[in-house]
């Protein structure tokens, strides 16, 4: 059984939505195939969903919620994946399938997936040597391998929420590489030969299914970057290809993202209980009042002056519903991690743009959120 797709990261949210469409679009004949998963880190949780994940035996992928009027309640069992490997353990065949039959990289590597590590240096690419560190080394080896072995190009698609992901992860490798001293034609093979994708995932995964599975929300999108010469792992209705990447990421950032974030503001600011969800805040009409409000007063006309307005009030309807989600436990605790960092990235950049266009908003409640030390 060959596995054209190989996957970094063994997260809940791949399980629940780049797999899951590669499981569906296997039975419908419109994949490239199965997946081969790879742990990378020593976490445990990670050890015990591939140990599970190596049966191929499938997971169970619950989908709750709201789509198009009508409730949704549904399981079924991806069986996308059908390999799995630790990276430390198994590098020599994870260097054996880039040598010919992978055709797709996929990968979710978590928020210090692409640091670096001092530790990894050139003498990984002789054969027999152990697993570099870092991802960025792993890939960069693993290209390398496949550039030695004459194989086709590559496509790869990283799912990690960074703005154009795919460039700043072709960055890093080409950069490592130069760091390294390696041949100028392997070089060129990194940009020729490799099809970096820049992407945008969006779906909520709120909780995992022990040892391995997930429970998400009805709405899914993959949106790709249209570009030449890249390799889809599959067709599925949840999978756009865009020409202009950007905009879905400003609705996603600074819409869905933006919310979250807001409701995580209030809910550290007031001391709130500490299992407290979106839908409980949403379900509480001064909360959900002051986000509407923060919405239409201080966010949606930013997108208006850019051009955006009736984009952004269709895709703002459609971040309140999935915030109504009945069946979601999607913790505030959990969206308040790195609170601060992530007020910089979601925040800040509204106000910043409503001064670029010269609106005279007040943005008192995102002044005030970016104010807060937390």
């Amino acid at each position: 059984m060959t596995t054209p797709i190989l996957q970094f990261g063994t997260s809940r949210f791949l399980q629940a939505h780049a797999d899951l469409f590669i499981s569906e679009a296997l039975a419908r004949g419109d994949a490239l195939g199965p997946v081969a998963v790879v742990q990378t880190t020593a976490n445990p949780e990670s050890a015990a969903r591939i140990a599970a994940l190596a049966s191929g035996a499938g997971y169970p992928v619950r989908v709750r919620g709201r789509l198009k009027g009508a409730v949704v309640d549904t399981q079924q069992t991806c069986t996308a994946i059908r390999a799995a490997y630790q990276a430390q353990r198994d590098w020599p065949d994870l260097c054996r399938l880039m040598g010919g039959e992978v055709q797709v990289i996929l990968s979710n590597t978590g928020d210090s997936g692409y640091r670096l590590d001092p530790a990894d240096g050139p003498s990984l690419l002789a054969p027999g040597t152990e697993a570099p560190r870092s991802f960025p080394a792993k890939l960069l080896v693993l290209l390398h391998r496949r550039w030695q072995a004459g194989a086709a190009p590559i496509s790869l698609f990283p799912c990690e929420l960074i703005s154009r992901n795919g460039d700043h992860l072709k960055k890093i490798v080409r950069d490592l590489a130069a760091e390294w001293g390696l041949p100028a034609a392997f070089q060129d093979y990194l940009t020729s030969g490799c099809r970096w994708a820049n992407s945008l995932v969006d779906r909520i995964v709120s909780e995992p299914i022990q040892p391995v599975g997930a429970v998400a929300e009805p709405y899914a999108l993959w949106a790709i970057e249209r570009q030449d010469g890249l390799t889809l792992p599959c067709t599925h209705p949840a999978i756009e290809l865009v020409d202009d990447l950007g905009q879905v990421e400003r609705l996603k950032l600074h819409l869905l993202n933006l919310g979250h974030t807001y409701l995580a503001e209030g809910w550290l600011r007031q001391g709130r209980r500490a299992d407290e969800t979106v839908y409980q805040a949403m379900n509480t009409p001064a909360i959900s009042a002051d986000l509407d409000a923060l919405w239409q007063d201080e966010v949606l006309p930013v997108f208006a002056a850019a051009g955006e307005g009736e984009l952004a009030v269709a895709y703002c309807a459609k971040v309140r519903d999935r915030f109504l989600n009945p069946f979601l436990d999607h913790r505030l605790a959990d969206i308040a991690q790195n609170h601060r960092d992530k007020k910089q990235r979601r925040l800040a950049p509204i106000v910043a743009q409503a001064e670029a266009h010269g609106l005279a908003l007040p943005q008192s409640r995102l002044r005030a959120a970016l104010n807060t030390l937390a």
